[in-house]
């Protein structure tokens, strides 16, 4: 918007020239124009009633972590707009005072924004054109403030207008104040308007042209300068001074240069001043930065260190490759002839894959091995490599998932991988069950990826590979469906605990490089180890070795292996903890009831020791053994079991009276709860709750139904207890024989125990006592 403004004055016939304002000098708007503030409601001024006032509008900003990377805002502070608002309503309500107005002006001008400096244009231009007599245009320093906001806002162009305008309204005014003055001095005021006119125009080109012009203009000129010329000059001086000490550091520089400052030797000081904050930001922007850098860092670190395996223990060995190891042969695996049989054909397979296509017959891609631990699962997955002469790949199902996601699913692609380089081959994966396991809607999706994978691979290999994955895990009810489908693991082969007749080969496997003495019978000690698996039989072995060299003994006799099967089946034993009379004889009587309820019960397994002594965790224990292998159990034997449990409390309650039974039956009574439960819910054995099959989940049995299954249990454990304290009543001339024995002796077998309750006598403990002492003297004198 421009505008050109003529001021005919009674004094002045030569029309001034015109005034062109800029887009800046617009009507007055208030600080309206000032962002993010808040409204405060101002009155319009008494300088321009025609012109409506804005409100002011004053926002708070919060403070945020983006404004610290943010270049400072132009915007004032609201300190500073509360100020000017007070001191613009002031101004308003005191149109005439001086003061005020040009504080006003100050306090815009040295908000250097846009807006103040506008506001400041626009105030001085409306009172010159519609009050030209207001005091204001009078005042030096409102109209240096008026010179400097033109200046700031860059219109220099404009200053020698402001300055011809200015004093010819001070010239009109001082023309009106004397009306009675002389043609003559009219004349000679209007022609010292010009002469003003004339040098205020010089001055402005000046400056405009040149700082230094300006500067030299006002002392070559004969004619005096007026005040708005000295305030317009002073304005364009101080902008010359900060351009020369500009320009004074670059020539500093350059006459540095010139004279062969900066080399090596001569260097050229430069300081640099920065503002207060700019440290701050700067320290911030690093710490963020760096830290973010480190973080990434770490992830690509931490992913090279899991993938590469350098913190792991021992020395690693390449991933996946074949198992220089222990070649194992069918003759090294006892015990499971029907395993060896089905894994034949597995063997014949790797040995000649093609024989097995001539008629159209496919070999299965996997293997699963199940059974109970210690059965020797992966001796027989590594003897099927040995028979057959192909590497063996070995890996855990625990190997696979690690913290990273995807890592699991990268390793399996790796071992088929290499089971495809080096085939004909063999993949054993033991423990399947750790990455096998049933999938659940409920599961996430990376916990699924390495099952996934591994479906995948056994699918996507062909049978004629010469191929075979055999694994190993000890629950395959907890196995996925999807894995154990045909197709994948056809073949299932159960491996269980060995028999007597596989208990008997791999004793006399295991004692082939050990010196036995001639009396050791592996029959007996076979038929005397029902229940143990090959590891048992291979640890009884050694530990009666063990025990046989630290007694000194020439070979390993049948005590020290009674020794090593006792020590299996009971623990150790705890003679040197201190144990009262007292104790011992209430341990005493409470195992010998154990051991008569087992001698005369129908149905109960054979007593084989009864000791006082504490073995383990326990003040005494009782030991049973089967005579044979057992494959199912009768009602009889349930109930005979339910019986030894409850004789040990019943022989402390007959003895000692109710008030003094302890709680060392805590464990017996959990036995026979067990047991009983068993029976009801699972084995059809109660004829209330009849031959029905009950889950052990809790959620899927009604709340009447478990009253019901409650009051079965406690009914046969409450029968038991009866029939065991109408036993125990009979034989209680027995009980205390056999208590008495065991405190003197504190281990019997069953023959002592026999003997004591018929009343036959058995070793004394002084007999025993020289025998020990005896055979110490013999191992000392042999060493």
């Amino acid at each position: 918007m421009s505008m050109s403004v003529f001021l005919r004055l009674g004094v002045c016939r030569t029309p001034v020239p015109p005034l062109r304002v800029s887009r800046h000098s617009l009507p007055f708007r208030s600080l309206s124009t000032f962002p993010s503030i808040r409204t405060l409601p101002l009155r319009t001024s008494a300088l321009s009633p025609t012109v409506s006032i804005a409100p002011i509008v004053i926002h708070s900003r919060p403070f945020s972590l983006a404004s610290l990377f943010r270049r400072p805002s132009s915007v004032p502070p609201p300190s500073v707009v509360a100020n000017i608002s007070k001191l613009e309503a002031e101004a308003d309500a005191h149109p005439g005072d001086v003061e005020k107005q040009v504080a006003l002006f100050e306090a815009l001008v040295n908000t250097k924004v846009k807006p103040g400096l506008s506001t400041v244009v626009a105030r001085w231009e409306r009172t010159c054109e519609f009050n030209p007599s207001h005091p204001l245009i009078r005042s030096d320093t409102a109209f240096k403030l008026y010179i400097t906001a033109l200046h700031e806002l860059g219109l220099d162009s404009s200053i020698a207008p402001a300055v011809r305008r200015r004093d010819a309204i001070l010239a009109a005014s001082a023309a009106t104040a004397s009306p009675s003055a002389s043609p003559a001095a009219a004349e000679a005021a209007s022609s010292s308007t010009d002469a003003s006119s004339a040098t205020s125009e010089s001055t402005a080109t000046a400056a405009s042209a040149s700082a230094s012009a300006s500067e030299t203009a006002p002392s070559s000129s004969s004619t005096p300068l007026t005040p708005s010329q000295q305030a317009a000059q002073e304005v364009l001086a101080a902008k010359s001074t900060v351009t020369r000490s500009v320009n004074t550091d670059f020539d500093a520089l350059g006459a540095a240069l010139g004279r062969g400052a900066g080399v090596p030797g001569n260097p050229i000081v430069v300081t640099l001043n920065e503002p207060k904050g700019a440290v701050f930001l700067r320290l911030v922007r690093f710490v963020v930065s760096a830290g973010l850098v480190a973080f990434f860092v770490l992830v690509v670190l931490s992913i090279w260190v899991e993938n590469s395996g350098l913190l792991k223990a021992g020395p690693r060995q390449a991933e996946f490759e074949p198992i220089q190891a222990k070649t194992y042969k069918f003759s090294d695996v006892h015990g499971v002839d029907e395993a060896k049989a089905e894994l034949q054909e597995v063997v014949e397979f790797l040995k000649d894959p093609s024989a097995f296509g001539t008629l159209g017959g496919k070999l299965p891609k996997g293997v699963l091995l199940t059974g109970p631990p210690g059965t020797g699962k992966t001796m027989l997955a590594r003897a099927v490599a040995g028979e057959a002469g192909v590497p063996f790949l070995f890996a855990s199902g625990s190997e696979f998932d690690e913290m990273f996601v995807g890592v699991g699913a990268k390793r399996v692609r790796d071992l088929f991988a290499t089971a495809r380089k080096k085939q004909p081959a063999i993949i054993f994966i033991d423990e399947l069950d750790a990455i096998g396991g049933k999938r659940s809607s409920r599961d996430q999706h990376y916990m699924k990826q390495t099952l996934n994978q591994l479906l995948v691979e056994m699918d996507g290999f062909l049978q004629n590979e010469g191929i075979i994955v055999i694994a190993a895990t000890n629950f395959p009810e907890s196995l996925d469906p999807a894995l154990v489908r045909p197709g994948r693991f056809d073949k299932h082969v159960a491996v269980p605990l060995p028999d007597v007749r596989g208990r008997v080969q791999i004793l006399q496997h295991h004692m082939k490089n050990v010196t036995t003495g001639p009396e050791v019978d592996t029959m007996i000690l076979a038929r005397g180890t029902v229940g143990f698996s090959g590891a048992d039989l291979q640890n009884l072995v050694n530990q009666a070795a063990v025990k046989a060299a630290r007694e000194g003994a020439q070979a390993v006799d049948l005590k020290h292996f009674e020794w090593a099967k006792d020590r299996i089946i009971m623990g150790a034993e705890r003679k040197t903890s201190f144990i009262s009379e007292e104790i011992k004889k209430m341990t005493a009587y409470h195992e010998g009831g154990h051991a008569l309820v087992a001698l005369y019960t129908e149905g109960a397994m054979p007593l084989h020791k009864v000791t006082c002594v504490p073995r383990g965790h326990a003040l005494g224990l009782t030991a049973q053994l089967p005579k044979d292998d057992r494959y199912s159990v009768s009602l009889k034997e349930y109930l005979a079991e339910i019986d030894v449990c409850m004789g040990g409390r019943v022989a402390e309650e007959l003895i000692y009276g109710p008030e003094n039974v302890t709680s060392g039956a805590s464990s017996d009574l959990q036995h026979a709860t067990r047991t009983a439960r068993a029976m009801v819910k699972n084995w059809g054995y109660s004829h209330k709750i009849g031959p029905v099959y009950l889950s052990d989940r809790e959620d899927t049995i009604s709340p009447k139904k478990k009253d019901e299954i409650e009051d079965e249990v406690r009914s046969l454990l409450i029968a038991g207890e009866s029939r065991v304290t109408t036993l125990l009543k009979s034989k209680s001339e027995e009980l205390h024989r056999l208590a008495a024995a065991l405190v003197e002796h504190e281990t019997l077998d069953l023959e002592e125990v026999q003997k004591v309750i018929r009343g036959e006598p058995i070793r004394n403990i002084d007999e025993v006592i020289k025998e020990d002492l005896s055979r110490i003297q013999k191992t000392s004198d042999s060493s």
